[in-house]
């Protein structure tokens, strides 16, 4: 009978991880089960008492909630979560990100914009204030796409209806108004966008007028705003839309790519569908990617606060300055409240499918999650959609929802996406190129049509370097204009989901 294999990921380790499913009676590590134990599982590899940690990641994932022997299945039925304290020791282990001369970084071929950033797509957007807009915007993006306007402009990617399901009921100010203050102005001014109309019905609260105000804006070639209401209804607005992209065409077809620096992409990090060999395959594997590209003065988002959970010491000793790490810990803090006076906790996160692919408690899952971080040393803390304007490795506030954590990153600036994902996540985000990578070889088989990159190949002796490399020359060819596989099938019209904060009125 062959040995299933298990990994023992850190000495002071009391459980292993089952690479192979581990049937009960079979001996692992040394260690007779005595049950069975699923793929991406957890088992004891010693006596683990009643309250004591038990520990994953060479960190405490949870504590047993009764008496734990060695060869028992560890998972939600015997381990429990509860407060303790972490040393965050902020900014101890910040370092110097080793960046590369100047002449021996990469390149790729981007869309070198009139404000000097650089996309890496060539889409026109038409952005809604309100849900009230929402299928105007749709209605004037599929007459444009069936009208062949598009076909003179092989350049064009395509005109993109942004749509969301706020922007009114809610209050003119405060945090809520805030946050999607900035989200549709991040859109409105990203650089994968050569042209944007903004379409409202005029009496929401989230007002186009005032935006322009705040931000000081002003109609221009490329950027056009009009309402329902002032165009005269829904055929009328549809119209104006569509000669407003008209106008904009010849502008936007003239856009070429040409050979920009790596510095110059926003990398967002993300998670879906977590499973037991996250943080053991592609998680950080696309950390060694997020490397990569910071020493080659490049950036990368990580975000999903309620993800990194339990982990946050890891990246407060590796900010760059206390204050950073302070901010930082100020988020998490935010959170706990924010959970509280909703009637919610943060052990709440890890979702049915998490568990149901080995993952336990919302500690297991963030010391995973982090991994996407790499080693670089935390650079800055941003708040949701807030623009990103420190190069390395930075952190950005974001719920853990995936949609609306990928809405703001792409809103701080990230012009491409790298996602996880081992359960099998189908994402994309217009104007934002999505890579996916599979966990485990066995998702990226079954859902080969949406999956990238294959990170299973970890787990057979292929280096987290050797991958990292693999998952930084795709980055750089799909910058450069390779489709992803969400973008072949289409994905990303649906998912611009703005965070709601506050009372909905």
């Amino acid at each position: 009978m062959t040995t299933p294999r298990t990994i023992h990921l850190r000495p002071e380790d009391n459980v292993a991880v089952a690479v192979d499913l581990v049937p009960a009676g079979a001996t692992a590590q040394g260690i007779t089960a005595r049950e069975r134990i699923l793929k991406g599982h957890k088992m004891a590899l010693e006596p683990i008492r009643e309250g004591e940690p038990v520990r994953k990641f060479g960190q405490i994932i949870g504590f047993a909630t009764r008496h734990v022997a060695p060869g028992e299945w560890v998972h939600e039925h015997n381990v429990g979560l509860h407060d303790f304290e972490r040393d965050y020791r902020f900014a101890e282990d910040a370092r110097d990100d080793d960046l590369l001369p100047e002449g021996m970084r990469a390149t790729f071929e981007g869309f070198r914009r009139d404000t000097g950033r650089t996309g890496t797509r060539n889409y026109i957007g038409i952005l809604t204030s309100v849900n009230c807009s929402a299928s105007v915007a749709r209605f004037a993006a599929e007459h444009i796409t069936k009208s062949g306007m598009l076909d003179d402009y092989p350049g064009i990617d395509g005109v993109v209806a942004i749509v969301h399901g706020t922007g009114c009921g809610h209050a003119a100010y405060g945090e809520g108004f805030e946050v999607l203050r900035r989200t549709q102005w991040g859109y409105a001014s990203h650089p994968n966008f050569a042209g944007v109309v903004m379409v409202g019905l005029g009496c929401e609260v989230f007002q186009i007028g005032r935006m322009k105000q705040e931000y000081g804006l002003s109609e221009t070639d490329t950027f056009r705003t009009l309402t329902i209401q002032d165009t005269g209804g829904t055929r009328r607005t549809v119209e104006a839309i569509t000669a407003a992209v008209r106008d904009m065409l010849p502008l936007a077809g003239r856009a070429r790519r040409e050979t920009r620096p790596a510095s110059e992409l926003i990398l967002a990090l993300q998670c879906g569908g977590s499973d037991g060999y996250s943080g053991l395959t592609a998680n950080p594997a696309l950390g060694a990617a997020s490397d990569l590209l910071v020493r080659h003065g490049g950036t990368s988002i990580l975000s999903e606060t309620p993800e990194i959970y339990g982990a946050e010491h890891l990246l407060t000793r590796r900010a760059a300055t206390r204050a950073i790490g302070e901010r930082l810990v100020e988020r998490i803090r935010w959170w706990e409240a924010y959970t509280e006076r909703n009637g919610g906790e943060m052990n709440n996160n890890p979702s049915p499918g998490n568990k149901a692919g080995g993952l336990t408690t919302i500690l297991e899952k963030s010391l995973g999650a982090t991994a996407k971080g790499g080693q670089s040393t935390l650079r800055g803390v941003f708040e949701y959609a807030e623009p990103v304007r420190e190069r390395g490795f930075v952190f950005m506030d974001t719920p853990g929802y995936d949609p609306v954590a990928a809405t703001g990153q792409v809103a701080g600036g990230a012009n491409l996406i790298a996602f996880t994902t081992g359960r099998g996540s189908a994402f994309g985000a217009k104007p934002a190129p999505s890579i996916k990578l599979a966990t485990n070889s066995d998702i990226y088989r079954r859902m080969i049509d949406d999956m990238d990159i294959d990170c299973g190949g970890i787990l057979e002796g292929v280096s987290v370097e050797e991958k990292g490399a693999e998952i930084f020359d795709t980055i750089l060819r799909v910058a450069s204009g390779e489709p992803t596989k969400s973008e072949e099938l289409g994905y990303g019209d649906s998912e611009f989901v703005p965070w709601q904060i506050g009372a909905v009125m």
